[in-house]
């Protein structure tokens, strides 16, 4: 055990003390299954595209102001925020909820199927939430509802953030974390913390997962123009040929990682997705153009492989006679579990879940934009299980046949209340 363990295990043990009991909400939890089931049921029906969610936020909003909950719409164009102020004051903590579908065609054989259409990119898509905000945003609701009926167990401030625009933004529009955070959603009032969930179609019903530090990775994108020196495909020694630099520089680009990463540290992941180079076999053309994506789970990491990319994507041209630039861009920061906030709440998640049942886990490589939250205030995002017991097969998120069993909803809207409560009955 580290220094920094140690430093943590005091409170660590006054945690497991103060939080072996929390407050007694098993009727509201009772009470509050059916009604998760049926919301997360008909916004499954009912899914909308990112920066689209119209009905979705109308819902919600409905909900919260039913609740005598303080509500501001159109915050990120269709996000919703709720504000309850606890009988007693203290700190602020935020739930954070997405509510936005994908663009996939359901395969499901389901009573609340969706059979939803919409236009994507200029095209005719069907509309799915094959990712589980339905999920996160039916459990944010029930979270709502029952501590609004247990005001007098609240010790301070809860802000529900329910975000549209998870999945990014449509092109040439702005939205997600990164649009609430910038429109103040943290302010006013301040929030002190912030916990989010994700469920998961892979991990088992009852169960929870979550990692410390580096939880999911940053994504970025990267676009590289290679230009050469067009001439006929018979004569290549009067040209530069820019599908010859590109290969090396893919080729060169993955020893970014096999040769100078520490991946005993983290994961790290450049893919390049896409090559677009000529027009016809017999010519070697002009210039090349490559996209793809950054993954990774530690910031020195990122630094790293950034500048390296930028160094090696030149160098190569100039040694086979072109010229290559790269331009990389961020999608998402990392997803960073804050240590000591972790440590804090693992309490109550073992509490509500059975200690057997909360697991540490490796990072992901796949990426959450829960992490623009985090770069503000301390943050804790964690998996929820949402796989029928037995499944063997299970299908993956943003997948025609991606399916979450009901059953695991109400585990979520326990973790989330009672890290709501406990967090503020312990904060100074």
């Amino acid at each position: 055990m580290n220094m920094k363990s140690l430093s943590t295990l005091p409170f660590l043990l006054l945690s497991l003390s103060l939080y072996a009991q929390g407050p007694n909400l098993e009727k509201d939890y009772e009470a509050i299954e059916e009604k998760v089931i049926e919301w997360r049921r008909d916004i499954h029906q009912n899914p909308e595209l990112s920066n689209r969610e119209f009905k979705t936020a109308k819902k919600i909003a409905d909900h919260l102001g039913a609740l005598g909950i303080e509500v501001q719409t159109g915050v990120a164009h269709t996000g919703v925020v709720g504000v309850l102020k606890g009988n007693k004051p203290g700190k602020v903590i935020a739930l954070r909820a997405d509510i936005d579908a994908l663009p996939v065609t359901e395969r499901n054989d389901l009573s609340f199927k969706s059979t939803v259409t919409s236009e994507f990119l200029g095209e005719k898509v069907g509309v799915m939430h094959a990712c589980g905000h339905d999920a996160h945003t039916a459990i944010l609701m029930g979270v709502a509802e029952i501590l609004a009926n247990n005001k007098d167990k609240i010790n301070g401030t809860v802000k529900f953030i329910f975000q549209p625009a998870e999945e990014g933004p449509p092109p040439g529009e702005e939205g997600g974390a990164l649009l609430m955070v910038k429109e103040g959603v943290l302010k006013n009032p301040d929030v002190d913390a912030i916990f989010g969930l994700h469920i998961n179609s892979q991990t088992p019903v009852g169960m929870i997962r979550f990692k410390f530090g580096g939880t999911m990775a940053a994504a970025q994108s990267f676009a590289i123009k290679v230009k050469g020196k067009q001439s006929h495909g018979s004569q290549p020694w009067a040209g530069v040929d820019p599908i010859l630099i590109s290969a090396k520089i893919i080729d060169g680009l993955q020893t970014i990682i096999s040769r100078e990463t520490n991946l005993t540290n983290e994961a790290a992941v450049i893919t390049v997705g896409k090559i677009k180079s000529g027009v016809r076999f017999n010519i070697i053309p002009e210039s090349a153009e490559m996209i793809g994506t950054i993954r990774t789970l530690d910031y020195d990491m990122k630094d790293h492989i950034n500048k390296r990319m930028k160094e090696m994507v030149a160098t190569i041209a100039k040694a086979y006679g072109g010229e290559a630039t790269c331009e990389i861009k961020d999608a998402t920061d990392i997803t960073y579990n804050d240590i000591n906030l972790t440590t804090e709440m693992l309490p109550t998640l073992k509490r509500v879940a059975g200690d057997e049942n909360v697991v540490a886990q490796k990072a992901v490589t796949g990426a959450e934009d829960f992490s623009y939250y985090q770069r503000e205030v301390p943050g804790f995002f964690f998996f929820l299980g949402g796989m029928t017991p037995g499944n063997e097969t299970p299908f993956p998120h943003h997948t025609p046949d991606f399916f979450i069993d009901d059953s695991g909803l109400l585990l979520g809207v326990k973790a989330m209340t009672e890290l709501a409560l406990d967090y503020l009955d312990q904060a100074p």
